[in-house]
Order: C-alpha cells, then structure tokens, then sequence
C-alpha cells in the first residue's frame, strides 16, 4: 500500500485569472491511498492497483482539470475505454473519489507474455521532454512520477535475441462516450542491440494519425546519449510533422556524493513560434495534443539541463531549468527529498517561472485585462509504502 499527502502553495501575478476568483496565494491538496494486489498462478498474474482519493483547494473550485489532479493523478476516465472511477463525495470545493489504476490480467510464456486490461505503457527516451510517449506522458513539471496513469489495453511482449518487440493496442472513447477507431492507438515498437548502442523502431497508428519514430541510445565515455525522432502524418491536414529530444546524462561521484548531470533539446513540431502567444490562436493540431495531455508546450524549441545531487545517504536534491529558446522565457524547479526510512519519504520544493507578459512561461492573456501562467509555486509531498 501507499498514502500520499500532497499539497501546494500558488503566489499568482496580480492580473491572474484564477488569482481575481479565488485570491492568491492559492491553496490545493490531495490525499491518495492506493492499494497494490499482485497474485501470480502458473503463468498467470493478476495486477489491481485500486486509489481513494480527496482533492480540495482554490484550483478545484477555480476549475477541475480533465488532466489530473495537481500531481496528475486521473479525475475520471471519460477518454478511456472502461470506466473504472465513481465519485463519493463533491463539494464546491472538494471531491472524493476512487478508481482502479491498474487492472489487468498477464500471461507469461518462457519468452513472451501477454496483458490485457487497464496497464501503463512507456515509450521514448526523454528526460523532461518525452515526445515519443504517446500514453499519458508526464508533464515536464510533475513531482510525482511513482505511477505512470495506466491505460485500457492489449499488450503483446515478446524477448529476440537481440533485443525485443512488443506489438499495442489502446482503446479510448470519444469526448461523448463513443467508440471510435480513430480514437484508439495501434502499432508495435522493435527494440535492437547493436553492440554497445540500441535502437529502436515504431510505427503506431494513433487518433487517426500515422507515426512512425526511430530512437538510438550511445555510450560516450561515462555518458549516455540518447534521441528519438517521430514523423507524424496528420490524416486531416494530409501534412507531415516532425518532432525529437537529444538528451546526454552522465552519473559521477563529486565529494564521495552521488552526482546526475544531463542536458536535453526539444523539438516540438506542433508548435508555433507566433509572439506574444495567443491561445486562441493556437495551431488546432496542437490544442488537440495539449488537450489530451500529450504535449505541454506552446512553441518549437526548448532546452532542459539539471540534475542530482544526494547531499547525504538519507538527503537528495533535484534541480530542473528549462527554457523556450524562442521568446527567452523559462522555468526553474528544485526540490529535496528525505528518506528517513524505507517506508517514508518526504519532499519539498519549489518552481520559479520567468518571463514577460505575452511569453509562454510568462504572463498569457486570456481576455479583459486578465491573464494566466507566471507566478511561483511551493509544493511539500509526504509518501509512505507498506
């Protein structure tokens, strides 16, 4: 079992939409039990992974997210093809609610296995940026990254030689509760060793779009480097868009301390470079991805460089900066974890955002004076597993 406390603290610019309807600083928490159940018979696994959990705060009063809570977690399945969530308390400003994360049966065979139910799946190598994980992807900003949204599927995994190939199906329904094809996602990724490096190759058809993505992963010295690249055709448009991250990590030892070092660039090929930002002006292919929580960014190209460094066995700290190289506004977000056992953790930190009215990490105008975006935030998450 895990429970999970999580809780921020929102300094809001003056103009701020939210800010002029709740106040600021704005306050928001939620509480997360969730129940993990494994049972293994034969070659058979069942996996149930079931979550209670209350959300209260300015930013549910203000407008609850299809996205997730603040820590991303899942508010429903209107998207998914199995509802799996019921609420048992609202409020105007709470809601309690309980869902099944996981859901799935497996069969493992000597080498193959088989999945079919409610699962996460993880595709692409991106550090902040992950352009190829097309499945409920993390923002480049979540904290809470111990459970990726698992998703109704059938999976097929099967071990080479060489490497190993796994063949998906995704199902969804429409904003409206129907079920359409061009909602689901189909395709097959081959994973390959070739030497020291791997590649690795996918063609996916997904919401009615064909994609097809290469990834390559090199050892250079103590480093790593890794790419992904993804064309995607858009079936509407009848137009190609290209999209990839570079990233290079390296792990070292600085003062008898364990040290993590990467650097990474984006490309982000939905986006558009139009200054000051316009959000109703926004390219339709791109509102369509930032809507399902595929991307998170409104322009093309952006760096991330950070790190870790563990202060003390017991004492960690992360440090993320990522910056839009178009307009030169960016973000900045740091944190300390405290394992005081192995049962609990503690963390605290904080983001910056910087930037001038009209850039993305900035101030947007949203309409009549207000805007949205800017400001600091302070979040703490206690977790402990059992």
């Amino acid at each position: 079992m895990r429970l999970k406390a999580f809780g921020t603290v929102n300094d809001l610019p003056g103009s701020d939409l939210q800010g002029e309807a709740t106040g600021s600083p704005a306050l928001d928490g939620n509480l997360d039990l969730r129940l993990l159940w494994r049972r293994r018979l034969n070659n058979w696994e069942a996996i149930v992974d079931h979550s209670t959990i209350g959300l209260a705060g300015d930013a549910f009063e203000f407008s609850e997210s299809n996205l997730g809570a603040i820590d991303q977690t899942p508010t429903d399945d209107d998207r998914r093809a199995l509802e799996l969530t019921w609420t048992l308390e609202r409020g105007d400003r709470h809601r309690v609610y309980h869902r099944f994360d996981r859901l799935a049966l497996r069969y493992s065979a000597e080498r193959w296995n088989l999945t079919l139910g409610r699962e996460a799946v993880s595709w692409g190598s991106g550090k902040v940026f992950n352009p190829l994980d097309l499945f409920a992807p993390f923002a480049p900003t979540t904290v809470d990254r111990d459970y990726k949204p698992g998703q109704d599927l059938v999976k097929f995994d099967r071990r080479l030689a060489q490497g190993d190939l796994q063949l998906l199906g995704v199902f969804r329904r429409d904003g409206e509760g129907g079920r359409d094809h061009d909602e689901n996602s189909y395709g097959g990724r081959w994973h390959h060793f070739l030497g020291n490096s791997e590649i690795d190759l996918a063609l996916v058809r997904h919401f009615g779009d064909d994609i097809g993505a290469v990834s390559f992963r090199q050892p250079l010295g103590g480093a790593l480097l890794q790419t992904d690249w993804m064309v995607t055709h858009l079936d509407d448009e009848n137009d190609t868009v290209w999209s990839g991250v570079v990233n290079l990590d390296y792990s070292f030892s600085l003062f008898e301390r364990t040290t993590y070092l990467f650097a990474e660039y984006f490309r982000n090929g939905f986006g558009s470079n139009d200054k000051p930002v316009d959000l109703a002006g926004l390219p339709p292919e791109l509102l369509e991805r930032l809507e399902r929580g595929e991307l998170f960014t409104l322009m093309k190209d952006y760096v991330a460089v950070g790190g870790s460094f563990q202060w003390h066995p017991l004492l960690m700290q992360n440090l993320t900066w990522l910056a839009n190289l178009e307009d030169g506004s960016g973000l900045l977000q740091t944190d300390i974890a405290y394992e005081p056992s192995d049962h609990q953790r503690l963390e605290a930190g904080l983001t910056l955002t910087h930037g001038e009215r009209g850039e993305e990490y900035g101030r947007i105008d949203v309409g009549d004076g207000f805007t949205t975006g800017g400001g600091s935030r302070i979040f703490v998450r206690w977790t402990y597993f059992w």
